[in-house]
């Protein structure tokens, strides 16, 4: 997989960066999203599908994308499919820091240093490649003002912005409703990334969605099953939960 093209993952943390604070919106809520962004990422990519309400490796052939790669053998070590929800639900150790400081190497966000409160230092990420940020909120702007079926991968990135919360950061206020509801139903267009977006949001909810073996309600998502308390992915390293990862503290 070439690096020619923005993996989701960095798609969805571009969009979520505030242009006048320098902070990610959404951020406790985001790494659940970017964890599933590489599932659907590594999915695009043949590596993974989905096999009911799990995850399979099917491709253990890396990627060429280390962060994409080292999520890929986490998944394979598990030697049976796993639980969406599951897997998403686990902590990971630094993922947004890790996107963010990756988007600067390849320029497009600058870190800017600062202090919060006077005292504690910090920095700030602004996106320096404009016009990338542009063309992808296009994208979705586009689907939801036309209501053709988007490609998977823009169909995908609506469905992450909208479990992560971020359709009020990108269309704001009683004006914005009808564009975050079209953001809503885009979650239908891939079947991958509305699994995965669902997944983010019952980890939301504190629930892990046991199988569902009902028919699929009208939203594309399976209906009926039993919910269960979330099962923590093993052999993934804690991540602190803590604020904006794009305001850290300087070691």
């Amino acid at each position: 997989m070439g690096r020619s093209r923005r993996t989701l993952p960095e798609e969805l943390l571009l969009l979520a960066l505030d242009p006048a604070t320098g902070t990610t919106a959404q951020p406790q809520s985001l790494d659940l999203g970017l964890a599933g962004a590489q599932l659907v990422e590594l999915a695009l990519a043949g590596r993974i599908a989905p096999d009911g309400d799990r995850i399979a490796v099917v491709v253990p052939r890396p990627t060429g994308d280390p962060t994409l790669d080292s999520a890929l053998e986490l998944l394979r070590r598990r030697g049976a499919p796993v639980r969406a929800v599951h897997w998403i639900g686990g902590p990971r150790l630094g993922l947004r820091q890790i996107y963010l400081s990756h988007l600067e190497r390849c320029g497009m966000v600058q870190a800017v240093p600062g202090q919060m409160c006077g005292v504690l230092p910090t920095t700030r990420y602004q996106a320096t490649e404009t016009a990338i940020s542009r063309e992808i909120r296009s994208r979705l702007d586009s689907a939801i003002r036309t209501g053709v079926p988007p490609d998977p991968r823009t169909a995908a990135l609506a469905a992450l912005a909208h479990a992560v919360g971020l359709g009020k950061h990108l269309y704001p206020g009683n004006e914005g409703r009808s564009s975050r509801s079209r953001l809503r139903d885009l979650i239908r267009h891939d079947p991958m990334g509305g699994l995965v977006a669902h997944a983010v949001m019952d980890v939301q909810n504190g629930a892990a969605a046991q199988p569902r073996r009902g028919p699929a309600g009208p939203s594309g998502r399976p209906t009926g099953g039993v919910r269960g308390a979330t099962e923590p992915a093993r052999g993934v390293p804690m991540q602190p939960r803590h604020g904006s990862m794009a305001r850290v503290v300087a070691h």
